[in-house]
């Protein structure tokens, strides 16, 4: 704010350097007080640009800030590089449906939400009252057989090891509603106390 009074402040006072050097030429008929209204007047259009692209700036800046304010606590974003940040954890209540107890850490996911189709992903590690308990708040069904995955629509990270997941028995959900299908996948590792949790539409 400081920064931009004091660029008000030099416009104003180029502008009135300008007007009186512009004055002072047309009744002296001079070219010394016209060059003068010159230098001024192009100073006068830098000082101006320069402000106008730092006042833009800085309203994008506080615009953005504000929608991300706004939107955030509804819409979090998912971050794929860093697990538990607070929007991961947002997240996960969301789509797990479950409390964050002191046994699920390295929550990490992901979305891809743009068009018609979507897909989350979400991986974490937890004990097994956790993953018992996701499994019954989603209504999730056992799968007859281990290997049943959907890899080919899934995203690569170091956090979701595709070929872990083909080893292990699955749980699922499916719904058609209004000709849009609605999936829930989920795994857990034992050994390594990890779950993964794979949702998408078609």
């Amino acid at each position: 704010m400081t920064k931009l009074i004091i660029l008000l402040t030099v416009l104003i006072l180029l502008a009135f350097i300008m007007l009186v050097f512009l004055i002072a030429a047309i009744i002296r008929k001079s070219k010394g007080p016209l060059i003068v209204s010159l230098v001024a007047f192009f100073a006068l259009l830098g000082t101006g640009y320069y402000t106008l692209s730092y006042t833009v700036d800085k309203g994008t800046a506080v615009t953005v800030k504000l929608a991300k304010k706004i939107i955030d606590p509804f819409f979090p974003p998912f971050d794929s590089d860093q697990p538990d940040t607070e929007a991961n954890q947002k997240n996960f209540r969301h789509f797990l449906q479950v409390a964050i107890t002191a046994d699920v850490k390295n929550i990490y996911c992901f979305d891809d939400a743009i068009g018609q189709d979507t897909d989350y992903m979400f991986s974490f590690n937890c004990d097994t009252a956790t993953a018992t308990a996701i499994i019954k708040k989603l209504d999730l069904s056992k799968d007859s057989l281990p290997g049943d995955n959907p890899e080919s629509m899934q995203h690569d990270f170091d956090w979701w090891d595709k070929k872990r997941i083909n080893e292990l028995t699955g749980y699922s959900w499916q719904s058609n509603t209004q000709g849009k299908n609605l999936h829930k996948r989920f795994w857990y590792d034992t050994i390594d106390q990890k779950a993964y949790f794979f949702q998408y539409s078609l």
